[in-house]
């Protein structure tokens, strides 16, 4: 049974490993980020060697490295970079820091639900009432939302009050996108693209002109060029030109994160050879994770 000194160094050695891209750990850097003496570190580390925890690396840049019963020892499991799960604060994803488990401690209460996080790497910067988004985890792309109730320092452990459970179905792009994709031509006048909008009840298209794509029209640019008295312009004249596009086949999960990112509501498909195959809106995505059918919402706490 390990104390609770060595397990705050087990702990620290891992998450500044987790950081290092395979590089040992000196005891001096652990001293550091525990506030404890490195001649304290150092009789510890002779302990955890031992117990076969720790193994030391020799030389100049030498140190310390976790072995992999440290991992079992500390309930983390082993996984390598592609498979990290990210954490995100105020939008911005946490360097250095990734979920190594989700534990779910009240689900069966619909009105509550806390979920307990075990963290790789530094949680110094998290404080309590602090709300945070984890994931897709990448074998069910879960994403939880919550915000921070409790912290356990010791084990690297967050206690999440969530509002927001869900999982991306395991589908591409092309599995829920409009695939009749209406598109406009870039000499269409504005009173024309406006029709077709109205008519089709959509809020935007792209302009197309031989299967390239030159760019993308909203409701918003219409609004515009009327607001301006500038309905006689043509579509390529008030478009915007910057359009995100992706492969039929990517991961639905993969594209709600670029939505994410580029703060956009809409991404236009195409195959390999960039020919534009469809639309997929962030409607899309919603209907595909609210249909029962096809898959079910975890759970969702007066959030829509």
């Amino acid at each position: 049974m390990l104390t609770s000194v060595q397990k705050e160094i087990l702990q620290t050695l891992i998450n500044l490993y987790q950081t290092s891209d395979g590089k040992s750990i000196k005891g001096e850097d652990i001293a550091e980020v525990m506030n404890r003496n490195p001649g304290t570190i150092r009789n510890q580390m002779q302990s955890l060697r031992s117990l076969s925890l720790v193994k030391g690396v020799p030389g100049p840049r030498g140190g310390y490295k976790p072995t992999i019963e440290a991992y079992h020892t500390l309930n983390i499991s082993v996984t390598d970079n592609e498979s990290k799960v990210p954490m995100f604060k105020d939008g911005n994803r946490l360097e250095g820091v990734s979920v190594a488990k989700i534990e779910f401690t009240s689900i069966p209460n619909p009105g509550e639900c806390e979920a307990a996080i075990k963290v790789l790497g530094s949680i110094k910067d998290l404080d309590l009432g602090d709300t945070v988004r984890i994931g897709p985890t990448p074998v069910n792309n879960l994403g939880i939302i919550g915000e921070i109730v409790g912290r356990d320092d010791m084990d690297n452990i967050l206690l999440l009050d969530t509002t927001t459970i869900r999982s991306i179905p395991k589908k591409t792009v092309k599995d829920i996108a409009t695939l009749d994709l209406l598109f406009l031509n870039p000499n269409d006048t504005i009173k024309e693209a406006a029709n077709l909008l109205s008519n089709e009840v959509i809020d935007g298209a792209p302009v197309i002109e031989n299967n390239k794509i030159l760019g993308i029209l909203t409701l918003s640019d219409i609004v515009w060029a009327l607001a301006e008295s500038k309905e006689g312009l043509k579509v390529k004249e008030v478009m915007q030109k910057d359009v995100v596009t992706v492969n039929q086949n990517m991961k639905v999960a993969n594209a709600v994160e670029i939505m994410y990112k580029q703060n956009i509501g809409r991404l236009i498909l195409v195959d390999d050879n960039d020919v534009p195959k469809g639309i997929i809106t962030k409607t899309d995505v919603v209907n595909s994770i609210t249909n029962l059918e096809d898959f079910p919402v975890i759970k969702s706490n007066n959030q829509s």
